[in-house]
């Protein structure tokens, strides 16, 4: 027997089709409206063990889950659904350090880098960023450049070892992106990675806020 005879199978005999029609479609919405229910409070257990950000993604991606699962031709629903599991990914591949530079690996195995919101947070307003030039040779830890802000300065050091091969051009006339879009479009330089084992040695985000709240208290 199939789902819609069973549902038709337990109405009320004296009920015409139109009835039954408007019954049968009553009650598949009760059935999503309940197994929404359930998808949000393991989602909410589930959240519990995540960093802030990822758990702000996962409850956006949720309903579009649901809606995508009900009405999977829907463009417009799978393409929100894609882009927010991108950016899980996204930021699931960060890696930090103890002086708040991050690392991401690309696809071709090169290293953007960049400064957390922490950092960009704590230094206000940045008005001037100082980056290395491209071929300088770095071991992890060195010294790359500095940021300048209108309250503060600080050194950048270097995440891993390796050649810097990129500079984000675009920080010399707007120094600002790295409080806009620290993770994004503010990233500081591109390097090469000579030793891919130095990035055990990194926190991944969960670690990294744990870092944070240890030095806030």
């Amino acid at each position: 027997m199939t789902s819609g005879q069973q549902e038709s199978a337990t109405l009320p005999s004296n009920t015409n089709e139109e009835e039954t029609e408007h019954l049968i479609s009553k009650r598949r919405r009760w059935l999503l409206v309940d197994s929404s229910a359930r998808c949000l409070a393991a989602l909410a257990q589930f959240c519990l063990y995540l960093p802030a950000r990822q758990q702000f993604l996962l409850c956006t991606l949720l309903p579009h889950l649901i809606l995508y699962e009900q009405y999977p031709r829907r463009d417009d629903y799978r393409q929100r659904v894609v882009c927010v599991l991108s950016l899980l990914c996204y930021f699931a591949a960060l890696k930090f350090t103890d002086k708040h530079e991050w690392i991401r690996v690309e696809e071709d195995g090169v290293g953007t880098v960049g400064i957390s919101n922490f950092a960009q947070e704590a230094l206000g307003d940045v008005v001037y960023c100082g980056l290395p030039e491209v071929g300088t040779q770095l071991a992890q830890q060195d010294e790359f450049g500095a940021l300048e802000s209108v309250k503060a300065a600080s050194e950048l050091y270097s995440p891993l070892t390796g050649e810097v091969v990129e500079v984000n051009a675009r920080l010399a006339d707007s120094p600002g992106l790295v409080n806009k879009s620290c993770y994004k479009d503010g990233w500081l330089m591109k390097m090469t990675i000579a030793n891919p084992a130095e990035l055990d040695a990194l926190m991944d985000e969960v670690a990294y806020e744990r870092y944070i709240r240890s030095i806030e208290d």
